[in-house]
């Protein structure tokens, strides 16, 4: 079998057998997985970020519809009640038995090759007479 060995090469007299050298294939290998770990750790941001904005357009189309039913400015409410960043667009409509905020807020993209989102809720509460 050493004679075999011998006569291809991989086992000379004298010296162990030829190892290869692969102290940098690890970091090649986390080189090449890196920008892959970075767009699903961008996108687990932008999830956040997507509910984050769901969050506050509830909480902002409750506020305006809870001020607008008493007759007070249910826009201020509502842009009051959101980030300034999410550039909050409330309109309140007061009918007689019912009013109606709708507040749409645009979240950011983090990734750069989409524009963000924009992102509605309602709210409904009845109005005081």
């Amino acid at each position: 079998m050493k004679a075999l060995l011998r006569r291809a090469g991989t086992l000379r007299p004298g010296r162990r057998a030829h190892r290869w050298n692969d102290r940098g294939v690890s970091m090649l290998e986390f080189a090449g997985f890196l920008p892959i770990l970075l767009v699903i750790g961008m996108a687990a941001i932008q999830l956040g970020l997507i509910g984050y904005g769901i969050n506050q357009a509830g909480t902002a189309a409750r506020a305006a519809a809870r001020v607008g039913s008493q007759k007070g400015d249910g826009s201020a409410a509502a842009a009051a009640s959101v980030s300034d960043w999410l550039k909050p667009r409330p309109t309140v409509e007061r009918g007689p038995d019912v009013t109606t905020a709708t507040v749409k807020v645009h979240v950011p993209a983090v990734i750069p090759l989409f524009g963000g989102w924009d992102v509605t809720r309602h709210a409904t509460m009845p109005t005081d007479h």
